[in-house]
């Protein structure tokens, strides 16, 4: 049963790496509409709220917003010398 938990696994970052190559081409897009980041910014948190219209309150997601920024926040930071 363990190779199905990894298949399952395995196509969930399938379908997340097929999601943010989308995201990011949508990026390049805004970005020939709008030099202006905050704008960007804005309308990406926008779509997020979008997403969940309905089914979460404002501050819950706000909350997983948080959440998936303490995750990604680290992959994003320069990496210290000495951690190696």
């Amino acid at each position: 049963m363990v190779g199905g938990m990894q298949s399952a696994s395995n196509e969930g970052f399938s379908d997340y790496k097929r999601a943010e190559k989308k995201a990011l081409e949508i990026l390049a897009g805004m970005k020939s509409v709008t030099p202006k980041k905050v704008d960007i910014e804005l309308a990406l948190l926008v779509a997020i709220f979008e997403l969940h219209k309905g089914t979460a309150s404002g501050e819950t997601v706000g909350a997983i917003v948080q959440g998936h920024l303490k995750q990604l926040v680290p992959f994003y930071s320069p990496k210290n010398p000495s951690q190696g």
